[in-house]
């Protein structure tokens, strides 16, 4: 006798899942704060190993044009531009496209064309249309509320080819070692694995590379790195009133008296060309980031 079956990876709705998880997790960072924000980034490290992989993965043709969603201070359509890409660059943030202004009058690029519009935005409305570049990407810029509208208006933009980056995992704020090490399980993760479904579920075979890259951050005290890992402890749970938040609050203390060291380089520039503080883990934190492309046609 047969039993009726339904396997949940074809009953899962995972827009509908994604959407619910966004209202669950902590509210995405507004245009102020990334205004804020730009001026602690730059597009002159070198060399930027997340950057040349991406570039190497894209795959991108001599005399392609590119659309950069979420292009922030261009660490990607710099590079593109100084090879003569065009590029059409688009950011929320006026302070990242006014860092990246500079970079690109600093360097002398002319092909790449700033545009102030975000994910949620009438892109038409802004001259973003269907089949406008060769090219689009969107590299760890995908924090929106409708993952699938927001793929596929990247795919209606492309002729060729979509080249995306999210977080595996946790979010790239998230360091997976100390939330293991004070027992707490993040809940709110894998969103490469919500995209990747989402394009299937679409007809999209996307292909799949992953991107590490080194976090080293630093810290003026033992209470500001505190502070720093208590912020995403709290992001990682559900229920931030709860015992167990406040039980793992307490053991994240007693963490971070024992993980954090005096750092050597304290003074020297870090990757972002800002003064390194005082202190700093005993480890280096891996971020990996999902890769996927698939044909836009």
């Amino acid at each position: 006798m047969t039993q009726n079956f339904t396997p949940l990876l074809s009953a899962t709705d995972w827009n509908e899942e994604w959407k619910r998880l966004q209202i669950a997790r902590r509210k995405a960072d507004n245009s102020e704060y990334w205004d804020k924000r730009s001026k602690t980034f730059s597009t002159k490290d070198a060399p930027n190993a997340y950057v040349d992989r991406f570039l190497e993965l894209a795959r991108i043709e001599p005399g392609e044009t590119v659309f950069d969603m979420g292009c922030g201070t261009g660490a990607l359509s710099v590079p593109l531009g100084e090879e003569g890409h065009k590029v059409v660059a688009a950011d929320f943030s006026q302070g990242m496209l006014d860092a990246m202004e500079a970079e690109l009058r600093e360097k002398g690029v002319t092909t790449v064309f700033p545009k102030l519009m975000s994910w949620e935005d009438d892109w038409e409305a802004h001259g973003v249309h269907e089949g406008m570049t060769d090219v689009a990407l969107a590299s760890r810029s995908i924090a929106v509320s409708d993952m699938k509208a927001a793929l596929m208006r990247l795919t209606s933009v492309a002729r060729r080819r979509v080249c995306i980056t999210l977080s595996t995992g946790s979010s790239p704020r998230m360091d997976e070692r100390i939330l293991a090490d004070i027992g707490v399980k993040n809940q709110f993760g894998n969103d490469f694995l919500y995209a990747f479904n989402i394009l299937v579920g679409e007809g999209i075979m996307p292909e799949v590379a992953y991107i590490k890259s080194t976090r080293s951050d630093t810290f003026d005290s033992v209470d500001e790195a505190y502070d720093d890992f208590s912020r995403m402890t709290l992001d990682a749970m559900a229920d931030k009133e709860s015992p167990e938040a406040a039980a793992a609050l307490d053991r994240l203390r007693t963490w971070t008296d024992a993980h954090l060291v005096a750092n050597p380089d304290a003074g020297n520039p870090d990757k972002k060309g800002l003064p390194q503080k005082a202190f700093k883990l005993d480890y280096p934190r891996i971020v990996t980031w999902a890769f996927l492309a698939w044909d836009a046609r």
